[in-house]
């Protein structure tokens, strides 16, 4: 738990945010704590990957605030938003490897944008990041040689090139196979605790997400639906966070978009009201 000699890495206070009248988040507070690894969850259109872009700072909240080590995201300038961008690392869906680069031209991209370090010592980091993710001898492949769990493990070398403090996934577990799943999974949780880092996942994939996290969060209709630990989430009596850790197809989340009534649509005066 965070304490005064141990804050929370990124906290959102009395956060709102919305798209013109739609809101996503409303007066959402929650707290990502250091060195652990925290999992956003929620039904689609959640508001999950608009966290991770708040944090980021590609968007700013109407309300509230967004902080990360302490300092505002909401009011920082361009520099000190750059610098706080470079204490992050980013595994977006799918990888989105650049693809005229090679493996190894992938993973060097950030070390060459935002270090002056020699090309031999360039060389050795991006060695170093793909032997963490079992792809050292992968580093002359293009993108499109890759299966889709070797090239989320590219982007994942990638994402710690520049050793973070934080590394957020957003759906790292989208399209793979039961193996390489487990393997982007089990990385997540290996080099979260090797490299002493602050990690949070956005996920749809229950087990495997349950397995390696130290705190879950669901939201749910702009709040906060429940939170705690994976057991703690799992067994909750709120009947929306029951409906999702089920799997449900009904509940608070209805299988039908809401619409007129069957005989409204199909009865005598439907099928009038239809006619060109």
């Amino acid at each position: 738990m965070p304490t005064e000699s141990h804050p929370p890495l990124v906290e959102l206070r009395n956060l709102t945010f919305g798209y013109g009248d739609r809101a996503i988040l409303d007066n959402v507070s929650l707290t990502v704590p250091r060195g652990k690894v925290t999992a956003l969850m929620g039904a689609s259109g959640g508001g999950k990957t608009t966290v991770l872009r708040l944090i980021g700072g590609q968007i700013r909240a109407q309300r509230g605030q967004t902080l990360f080590d302490g300092q505002d995201v909401t009011t920082m300038g361009a520099k000190a938003l750059y610098a706080a961008r470079r204490r992050m690392g980013m595994l977006f869906q799918f990888g989105a490897l650049f693809t005229d680069m090679s493996v190894f031209d992938n993973v060097a991209f950030p070390l060459r944008e935002h270090t002056q370090l020699p090309d031999a010592m360039v060389r050795d980091i991006v060695l170093m990041k793909l032997n963490a993710v079992g792809l050292r001898g992968a580093r002359d492949l293009m993108p499109s040689e890759l299966s889709g769990g070797m090239a989320r493990r590219v982007a994942l070398a990638r994402a710690i090139a520049l050793d973070p403090e934080l590394v957020m996934y957003d759906e790292p577990f989208a399209g793979l196979d039961p193996i390489s799943l487990g393997t982007a999974a089990r990385l997540i949780r290996q080099l979260n605790d090797a490299m002493g880092l602050t990690s949070i996942v956005v996920s749809h994939d229950l087990d495997e997400t349950f397995h390696i996290a130290d705190k879950v969060i669901v939201l749910a209709n702009g709040k906060i639906a429940a939170q705690g630990t994976p057991e703690e989430v799992r067994h909750s009596q709120d009947p929306l966070v029951h409906q999702f850790v089920n799997a449900l197809p009904d509940g608070p989340v209805r299988f039908h978009h809401p619409g007129p009534a069957l005989a409204q649509d199909f009865g005598p005066q439907g099928r009038e009201g239809s006619r060109p």
